[in-house]
This record gives structure tokens, sequence and C-alpha cells, in this order.
């Protein structure tokens, strides 16, 4: 149990872990630009993109964000528009929200990002291990930043046998870090943890013979680092099926939704789309729902495109359509005619996107 695996660990030579750990990152540590300097905005910023997002992902957007909002002020008086455009790609868009606001915050409150755990960890957006990553990466803080690959390695070296998920485990690993942390170098600890866990301690099948700490870890020792961490496993995505309308008029302009303020995509822009209830009829589904919603009577006519878009807690399988309103109606507010050469500056939802790339040519 937890217990057990906190009652090795503090037989462990702490300072000496830390020490093999700061020498290893010394010399294998990545070059990532936002740690070419100890900027808490831009830290902020690249926690909140590599969420959810690769680190190779990441870096040209993070670039590209740092070459419009370079600072904290600058981002702080962008409009949601603005940021959201220059987020495109990169998904999860209420991290994005979340991050202006934050940040808005900050600069109204304190004129930019504050020092104070409290403070920081009160700002929209900013949780444990976000405050944890800003406090020890721009401030120097002895503050843990608790990530996956941060778990995952203070599960194998202390062999804790819990689910790493639970409150229960993260205070005890949380604990366990504190005890372990460089108090000089605590930030540059926390992202030697990162890079330990994205390069050695890897998930499946970690790769020991490179590791610094095996010395120190009890998985190891024992034969067990095929064991854990203990995770419980996540329900699969729920799928659904949808079908969607690409619906021109005469003048060559498609008709788009703009999807509701709160929710899954908020505020983005689609091309008409209806979830399916099950053994309904696609064609009929989508002429019904374009007739309720905008009162246009329209053909259905032949499949444009299908598509598989998966988000963390459900899938889409999504059908466009080809369709011809007979006749065009006024429409009602949130639904616009479009032509394609206003296409880039319209944010489009998910895989909406890709539809507009086929439709104006640019894939």
């Amino acid at each position: 149990m937890v217990e057990r695996g906190e009652r090795c660990m503090t037989e462990l030579k702490w300072e000496l872990l830390a020490d093999n750990l700061m020498k290893w990152y010394d010399i294998h540590q990545r070059d990532l630009p936002w740690r070419r300097n100890r900027d808490p905005y831009r830290t902020w910023v690249s926690e909140i993109m590599l969420q959810q997002t690769r680190v190779e992902a990441v870096i040209p957007y993070y670039e590209r964000w740092m070459e419009h909002f370079p600072t904290a002020a600058s981002l702080a008086a962008a409009t949601e528009e603005e940021v959201l455009s220059h987020w495109q790609g990169l998904g999860y868009y209420s991290r994005a929200r979340n991050l202006l606001r934050g940040v808005q915050e900050a600069v109204a409150t304190y004129g930019g990002v504050p020092a104070e755990r409290e403070a920081v960890a009160a700002l929209t957006g900013v949780g444990e291990y976000t405050a944890g990553a800003i406090l020890s990466m721009a401030y120097n803080q002895k503050e843990p930043a608790l990530d996956g690959n941060v778990l995952r390695i203070f599960s194998r070296l202390a062999l804790l046998e819990t689910d790493i998920a639970t409150a229960a485990a993260k205070k005890s690993i949380r604990r366990l870090v504190l005890q372990t942390m460089d108090a000089q170098r605590p930030g540059d600890f926390n992202q030697a943890l990162m890079d330990l866990g994205s390069a050695v301690c890897v998930p499946r099948i970690p790769r020991c013979h490179l590791c610094p700490l095996t010395g120190f870890c009890q998985a190891y020792v024992r034969g067990r680092t095929d064991e854990v961490p203990v995770k419980r496993k996540k329900a699969p995505p729920q799928p659904l099926w949808l079908a969607a309308a690409v619906l021109a008029n005469e003048a060559g302009a498609y008709l788009l939704h703009r999807r509701p303020d709160k929710g899954l995509l908020a505020g983005m822009w689609e091309f008409p789309a209806v979830t399916l209830p099950p053994g309904t009829e696609p064609t009929e589904e989508l002429s019904l729902f374009l007739q309720r919603e905008t009162g246009m009577k329209t053909s259905v006519e032949a499949l444009f495109l299908e598509l598989t878009h998966t988000f963390s807690h459900r899938r889409w399988h999504l059908a466009f359509y080809h369709c011809r309103p007979v006749p065009e109606t006024p429409l009602p507010a949130d639904w616009i005619w479009s032509e394609p050469v206003n296409w880039p500056k319209i944010l489009f939802a998910g895989p909406h996107a890709r539809a507009a790339d086929q439709l104006s040519g640019t894939r």
C-alpha cells in the first residue's frame, strides 16, 4: 500500500538521489524554448499548452504564440477570438479561454504573474500542477509539480501499489517529492523528473539501463517495473454518429453555424450538424434538422466526406453531405453564409476545419 511504499522510500539517501538526478539532467536536459529564461508568463503558457499535447507538437505553436503575445500584458489585452485563432490546432480550447482569463486576472490584480502560491493557484485555469511549475521553474521555490511523469517515477521508486489517480497516492507522492527535491534548484529538479519520465522512465517498457535512479528504485530492485504505476482503466470514448450539411447558395457561400458559448468546442463555427439517434436515416435527419433550425427546406444529395474525430470522452463519426437550399430563407442568429475566401479568419470546430480545408482546396 502507499504507506509501505513511503516507508521504503524514507530509507533511501535523499540527497544522493537528487544529486544523481541533477547530474543526469545537466547532461541530458532537453533544449526547449520556454526553458531559455525564467519568465513566469512563458512558463505558464508552455505548461498549459503541454497539457494533453506532445512536446514536439507544442514547440511551433509556442513560438508563434510568443510572436503575437510576448508578455502577460499583451495577452491580457487580446480578445478571445484572437486567442482562439492562435490556439487553433492544439485542441482542448477551454485551455486557451482559461489561460486568457487567468492572465487577465493576474495583470489586473498583480500587474503580472504573482509569486505566492495562494495567489497563483487562485487564478482561472491554474491547478496544483501548473502552480507548482510556475513557482518552482520561474521563481525557484521549493514546490512540487506533479504531472504524469512524476507520478510514474515515484510510484516505481517507492513501489506504490495504490492507483496513482487517487488523492491518497498523490498526497503521498507529493510528500516524497518534497523530501527528495534539490533545495537549490527546485525548478530544474521538477524539469529533470519530466525529462526522465519522457525519455527513460516511460510508461510501458522503462529503459532502466539508462536510468540514474535504479539504485533507489524499489520496483527495479524487485523486478516489478511492469506492474507499476497502478492505474484504473479509463472508460472508452462514447461513440456518436453525426451528419453535417455542406450547403452552398448560388453566390458560392456556405451555410455555417456557431456552436453555443458553453460546452464542447464552445463558440466555434461548424457546418450545420445533427447527432443521429440509433437506426435513423442520416439524410432525413439532416433535412429535418435544417428545416427545424433555420426554416429552410433542403435537398440532401451526395456524400462529400467521412471523418472520425476523438475527444477525451467521446468519438465523433461524422458524415458530410452536399446539400442544396430550396429556396434560401433569412437566417436566425448564429447562422451565416460565408465564402471560402473568408475561412482563414474563421475558427472552425475540430473536424469541420478539415472539411473546410478540402472544400477550399487548401489540402
